[in-house]
């Protein structure tokens, strides 16, 4: 008994916000939370079906999003599941519809949820005595979280080197710009929002073309296929357990982009496991270079952005260790049996019709997990973008291009590095990048209107179209399908010729 007690005390205190808030302000970031808006907001997290049916947008503040200019990861918002009254100076409060449970037999209305922030007027009879995003009760926490807001104003006061800063990027679904902060490391600021970045989109669309156009196509294809079911396994997992991100106030929402989505586990925290330590244990022996420079190597892009998403304010302790931990779960698993998927990929003649019908598949029980979320998009991409580079790789297979190197050809030594190389790659991989990017233009001009006249949807709004199931799913499917298919066909043979 006592063992469990001590275990469900480590389970509140990694989940803790205030964790986060004090390894925030060890590093240098300060909330500019006035004291009308210092209490601590909450978070119905001891229902899972509170989240499901009154949190349809995970607890985010909800801005009209108006214009027509499509954005790939934005959202339009519906009509009537929430909007902003003001309570004081710059200060949101999302009043919701419906009634939210807070405890097992009670109810309060207009919860605010993930962040949302309220005066000290509302908060008073929301905040005190109801349950955190831990499921803790709040109470005795609005004393605690008073006095860390005081100390960061007598630090905003006294501290003439820090700068104000707002959060790099929206809110990709609500549009939200978020709240400004102080820093007063830029270092660690600027190597934090480094490392966040090695887990987003263009870090992906720029380092796995480059592994696969200027280092090693084999290896290349085999990281995406880890990527694709360890990004897959991980959003799916965000949806089923269905965990807001931490309360701000107390914690700092140094960025926006990811807010509106579930946060246990960290998807960062997985893919920055799962991408460094796959291609160590796929490079080391195929390529000649030190065992401990390789190790190092994966450790410090690892630690680096599981870290950042703590400062970032994104992610609770609990989230990323468990991302981290179950990133290496799936990568015992899943490595072990690269060489026969990789082959069956290569060789099979049903192998297209099977990589096509089981990613769509895929992608079909994903989107029934949750209501409308960023990440419903964010999964049908990445499924996409691994079904096109598994057909690539079995067309190539037939034409015989882009052949594996024969064992007796290994190991590869690792080339002198030279300005000329250097020079070659950047090359390469501009070019290559351009034939992306026109893939993807042309295909989303082509398909959008094509899927929406197909289904019966209309087309004129085009962010609302997308919030349909039978428009995202494919829409996202075909697109990235056809963005992956020429990373490993059309632009290797392009680049062939220069």
């Amino acid at each position: 008994m006592e063992k469990s007690n001590r275990f469900v005390e480590l389970y509140h205190y990694l989940q803790d916000p205030h964790l986060v808030a004090r390894f925030q302000h060890f590093c240098g970031v300060s909330g500019t939370f006035s004291r009308t808006g210092g209490t601590t907001t909450t978070k119905t997290g001891s229902s899972k079906e509170a989240d499901r049916t009154y949190s349809h947008y995970n607890g985010a503040c909800h801005h009209g999003i108006t214009g027509g200019n499509e954005s790939e990861n934005m959202a339009v918002i519906g009509s009537g599941d929430g909007q902003h009254i003001q309570t004081a100076v710059g200060v949101r409060k999302r009043v919701v519809n419906s009634n939210v449970v807070t405890k097992r037999g009670e109810e309060s209305e207009n919860t605010p949820q993930n962040g949302a922030l309220v005066s000290a007027e509302n908060a008073a009879g929301d905040a005190i005595g109801g349950v955190g995003s831990n499921g803790r009760s709040l109470v005795g926490q609005a004393d605690d979280f008073k006095g860390g807001t005081e100390s960061e104003e007598r630090g905003h006061e006294e501290a003439p080197g820090s700068s104000t800063v707002k959060p790099l990027r929206k809110n990709s679904l609500t549009g939200d710009v978020g709240q400004e902060f102080l820093i007063q490391n830029r270092f660690l600021y600027y190597m934090f929002t480094f490392g966040t970045e090695l887990g987003n989109e263009l870090f992906y669309i720029t380092f796995f073309p480059f592994v696969m156009w200027n280092v090693d196509a084999f290896v290349g294809r085999r990281l995406i296929m880890v990527w694709v079911w360890v990004m897959y396994l991980g959003q799916c997992t965000k949806d089923i357990i269905g965990w807001s991100r931490p309360a701000s106030p107390p914690v700092v929402k140094v960025e926006m982009f990811y807010n509106s989505e579930y946060s246990m586990p960290s998807t960062h925290a997985m893919s920055s496991t799962a991408i460094p330590f796959a291609l160590f244990f796929m490079t080391y022996g195929r390529w000649e270079y030190p065992f401990s420079l390789g190790l190092s190597l994966a450790l410090c892009w690892c630690l680096l952005v599981c870290v950042s998403r703590i400062y970032m304010g994104m992610h609770s302790v609990l989230d990323v260790i468990a991302g981290v931990l179950y990133s290496v779960l799936i990568l015992l698993l899943f490595l072990p049996a690269l060489d026969l998927i990789d082959g069956f990929n290569l060789t099979c003649r049903f192998a297209p019709l099977i990589i096509v019908s089981l990613h769509l598949g895929l992608g079909l029980f994903s989107f029934t997990l949750d209501t409308w979320s960023t990440s419903r998009g964010d999964t049908a991409q990445i499924l996409g973008t691994g079904a096109g580079v598994a057909l690539a790789s079995h067309v190539n297979h037939r034409l015989g291009l882009m052949t594996d190197p024969t064992p007796d050809q290994l190991p590869f030594a690792t080339p002198a590095f030279g300005a000329g190389l250097v020079a070659a790659a950047l090359l390469r991989l501009v070019l290559g990048v351009l034939v992306l990017m026109a893939t993807r233009a042309l295909m989303k001009a082509v398909t959008m209107p094509l899927v929406c006249r197909v289904v019966g949807v209309p087309s004129d709004d085009v962010r609302k179209a997308r919030q349909h199931m039978e428009v995202e799913l494919p829409y996202r499917y075909i697109v990235y399908g056809a963005v992956g298919f020429n990373v490993l066909f059309l632009a290797p043979l392009l680049l062939s010729y220069t």
